[in-house]
């Protein structure tokens, strides 16, 4: 499959970790759930937390220790942002995007990346609203941005 703004092709880089725990695991389930609620409350998001346990703790899989997803055992716990994390990236590079363009108004490359992430960002919008983790008559109100960030 074709990359999404680009007709380039390619292989993904990672691979799935095994089902199985294996034997040697250094965590069990709930010691891996403690550690998910103290990350997760000094404010790290799924995907740094899923960092830090593999480079940090040796975790290869939290799905496979627990049973249950990082998010997942955030949302439990009340825990999880009100805006989805992907959504919240891209965010933060239209900010970015939008403060190099009041720079640098001739800058048809950085138009053309604005014009690209914010087709992305509707993109994802459109998804979580079918599947229901935002709210039906949220948008996005690109003069004021920063607000979701907060």
């Amino acid at each position: 499959m074709a990359r999404m703004h680009s007709r380039s092709k390619g292989k993904s880089g990672s691979k799935i970790p095994p089902k199985r725990v294996p034997s040697w695991a250094p965590f069990k389930g709930k010691e891996v759930e403690k550690l998910i609620l103290k990350l997760g409350k000094a404010g790290k998001a799924s995907s740094e937390i899923g960092l830090i346990l593999r480079d940090s703790y040796g975790i290869h899989s939290v799905k496979a220790l627990t049973g249950k997803k990082v998010n997942s055992i955030l949302k439990e716990q009340g825990l999880v942002r009100t805006l989805p994390e992907d959504l919240l990236a891209l965010i933060k590079k239209m900010i970015v995007i939008k403060t190099h363009l009041e720079q640098n108004k001739q800058d048809q490359t950085a138009k053309r990346g604005f014009t690209l992430t914010n087709s992305k960002i509707r993109r994802l919008v459109k998804f979580y609203k079918r599947t229901q983790v935002l709210d039906p008559s949220w948008a996005l109100d690109t003069e004021r941005l920063k607000i979701y960030l907060e």
